[in-house]
């Protein structure tokens, strides 16, 4: 799926579209067995454990842009919006860290406001 040879913006951005078109396997296809994933709800570690993340959340997603992607030879950052069926204008952003043609570190920052605003009961 990756190659030594390729960027890592490349495969950041290859990553990023195979997650956001749906395709988990795709995905994980560009992912480190010994990934580790620092997320605002905690850290991720190992590929069964991103699997389940990525699984997990997928199913949610409702939409998605790429806003920027930028890269150097050893890490990636890709920008991006997603719609999701909690919350609309998600913005977010993975910073990724690559060896040997796969990501091992994945960093990923949102606004968690959204995802809290989304859970309040409706006010009535």
């Amino acid at each position: 799926m990756t190659s030594t040879n390729a960027s890592a913006q490349q495969i950041a951005e290859d990553y990023a579209r195979a997650w956001m078109g749906g395709d988990v396997e795709k995905a994980l296809g560009f992912i480190a067995e010994d990934v580790v994933c620092d997320a605002p709800a905690g850290r991720i570690e190992g590929l069964p454990a991103y699997r389940r993340f990525l699984e997990g959340f997928l199913p949610k997603l409702t939409g998605s842009s790429i806003t920027k992607i930028l890269g150097d030879d050893t890490s990636a950052a890709v920008v991006y919006t997603t719609d999701t069926t909690f919350a609309r204008d998600f913005r977010a952003m993975d910073y990724l860290t690559l060896e040997d043609g796969r990501i091992t570190y994945v960093l990923t920052v949102f606004d968690r406001l959204p995802v809290a605003q989304a859970a309040r009961p409706a006010a009535g």
